[in-house]
């Protein structure tokens, strides 16, 4: 895959493109984009796929103009918009997946199909979901890692290996982050769950720490025909720690 720095709208955008076939857009989680990663790569074997960076990670501007949840959804319609490749799959990881579905709510009509990993976006007061901007470190791993020496296979988009530019590029990843979902991750997304149109996909990981499980049941139960699948042995991030199991319940739902 190639990484490109583009405008979208008024914003540089840095993005990870390559592939041919059916257009897919993937949005990152919470803590950083994964690069050139593997799972991307395969992705890419079937699939023209742009993993664009969100506004306000790594070298991505635009943050300081994003006030609200609709911002966000109005950035990916452009992005889709400019791309110029008609109605697209969407993949959202964990913040990516809030994203996702987001955009998916407000442009039905550029979403073909819609797969929401881990996602974030939901508040349920009877399973408060934990808060990982507070976790300690050994406390995020359990709850983030199946196996906590997965993480070994945690691919990024910082390549320098200065520590105290990676503790900057981490710290300013998770202070975007907080904009969407500190105190909490509610902007009010259930309440438009009923407008995705989309087919929609939800994947767990059958041990991710971070995202409850009834926070997939409430996602699935909110968007209309949504189905959800359970991956077993992974966490928060099951297209790393199951690879395998992640690609084939995500090729055979786009097909």
């Amino acid at each position: 895959m190639t990484m490109t720095m583009s405008k979208v709208g008024s914003y540089d955008i840095r993005s990870w493109s390559g592939g041919s076939g059916a257009p897919l857009l993937y949005l990152h989680g919470f803590e950083q984009h994964p690069g050139d990663a593997p799972y991307l790569q395969k992705l890419a074997g079937k699939h023209s796929v742009i993993a664009p960076e969100h506004p306000g990670y790594g070298e991505s501007t635009g943050i300081e103009d994003l006030q609200h949840i609709l911002d966000v959804a109005l950035h990916y319609r452009q992005l889709v918009e400019d791309w110029g490749q008609g109605p697209v799959d969407v993949i959202g990881h964990s913040l990516g997946g809030m994203f996702a579905a987001e955009f998916a709510a407000v442009s039905p009509h550029l979403v073909r199909k819609l797969v929401l990993v881990s996602p974030y976006g939901l508040w349920l007061d009877a399973e408060p979901a934990p808060d990982p901007f507070v976790l300690p470190p050994d406390a995020m791993a359990g709850a983030k890692w199946h196996d906590p020496a997965s993480a070994a296979a945690e691919t990024s988009a910082f390549t320098d290996d200065d520590k105290g530019e990676q503790a900057v590029f981490r710290m300013k990843n998770l202070g975007s982050a907080t904009k969407f979902m500190w105190p909490i991750p509610d902007r009010g997304l259930g309440r438009r769950l009923p407008y995705i149109k989309a087919p929609t996909l939800v994947i767990r990981g059958e041990a991710d720490g971070l995202v409850p499980d009834a926070y997939a049941q409430a996602f699935t139960a909110g968007i209309e025909g949504a189905r959800s699948e359970r991956i077993a042995a992974a966490g928060h991030l099951p297209m790393v720690e199951q690879e395998a199991a992640f690609l084939k319940v995500v090729e055979e739902f786009l097909a």
